[in-house]
């Protein structure tokens, strides 16, 4: 390599092994593989797959190579060390060729506009990026981090890796949060505050129940949604003492915030640390328990029962019904959309738009 190419970056777009230029030293002394393999007492086989760029030249070897030629060790080492950098180089080039058809299902814009990556069109700087926002050496390796979001989902449109990538900035975001050690019994204890907060609005409870779930070891974190997710929760354990609710705005209600919320508590208190939920809408058993738990401590499955069996659905029915299990209004009409005992639509005006 000249002075000149040095200056300006020269990188070389192949790999030429060091045995191409031992093999040069040998014919141009006329020796043979075995003549020289008899001169250093390594074995014909090894000088070969030298030769071949199947077998490297270690320290050892060019300290023999030194004696039989007289060209210093460093000459061979050099010759060794540019082959194996220059190798790694290509690889890494076209392993970012590769993943490039991966980063083209991230919704890259939009993390960036988020301060999530550093905003470039270039993809070998996307691909770059994009591997230390997700903390991998390659992006091959994403489900192997985050397999919950590349389960079967029953949208067939949601994309694994856009749902990847929304996982990932509330893990980021929830990193820099502090909390308490998780202690399942003060969470159980908490419950009824966590409802008591239902009646009120967003800018007033967001506060409270994050600084509620702190204290019990869980950290709270709002994601809008990412294009192409569906999601309206997750949860998983970012250590053993530490668990993670991550819930969305792609619906903006109230009474869906809070079903979300304690969809995602009950995954924390009723199924494995191991264990990590995405709430896409799939209807698997550990989803369908969640939706349970989320019902029976919104709304006791009693009292409802009651309520609905007197077939009659007025406001000042709802108001009353809404009052007497001390939950928000909104939360009531939900469950009876959702249960299509009043049409979509109805009372409307009863459920309070979510915004944060």
């Amino acid at each position: 390599m000249t002075t000149k190419q040095r200056k300006i970056g020269f990188s070389p777009d192949i790999a030429i092994p060091p045995g191409e230029t031992l093999q040069e030293f040998v014919d141009s002394l006329a020796m043979t593989q075995v003549d020289l393999a008899k001169r250093t007492g390594l074995t014909t086989k090894t000088i070969n797959e030298i030769i071949k760029g199947k077998a490297p030249i270690t320290q050892e070897t060019a300290l023999k190579l030194e004696s039989v030629f007289g060209t210093p060790a460093s000459f061979w080492n050099n010759l060794e060390a540019n082959y194996q950098e220059t190798r790694a180089r290509l690889q890494a080039e076209k392993d970012i060729e590769n993943e490039a058809a991966i980063a083209r299902l991230i919704p890259y814009p939009e993390l960036a506009r988020r301060g999530f990556v550093k905003p470039t069109s270039k993809v070998k700087e996307k691909v770059i990026n994009l591997r230390q926002f997700f903390g991998v050496a390659s992006l091959n390796y994403i489900p192997d981090i985050l397999p919950v979001a590349f389960r079967k989902h029953d949208k067939a449109s949601t994309s694994h890796y856009a749902l990847a990538s929304w996982i990932r900035t509330g893990e980021l975001l929830a990193g820099d949060i502090k909390t308490q050690d998780f202690s399942e019994k003060k969470l159980k204890e908490m419950i009824p505050k966590f409802r008591e907060l239902t009646m009120l609005e967003a800018n007033d409870f967001l506060p409270r129940l994050s600084e509620l779930c702190a204290s019990c070891g869980v950290v709270l974190v709002i994601v809008p949604h990412l294009p192409k997710t569906f999601a309206h929760g997750a949860t998983e354990w970012l250590h053993p003492l530490k668990a993670m609710i991550q819930l969305s705005t792609r619906y903006q209600y109230a009474d869906i915030f809070w079903f979300s919320f304690f969809h995602e508590l009950g995954h924390i208190l009723l199924h494995s640390k191991k264990e990590a939920f995405a709430e896409t809408g799939d209807k698997t058993k550990e989803e369908s328990e969640a939706d349970g738990f989320a019902s029976d401590y919104l709304i006791p499955s009693t009292k409802y029962k009651s309520f609905i069996s007197k077939n009659r659905f007025t406001r000042d029915s709802i108001i009353k019904f809404a009052d007497e299990v001390r939950i928000d209004r909104g939360i009531v009409v939900g469950r009876l959309h959702h249960d299509q005992k009043i049409s979509w639509g109805s009372f409307q005006e009863m459920q309070r738009k979510f915004s944060c």
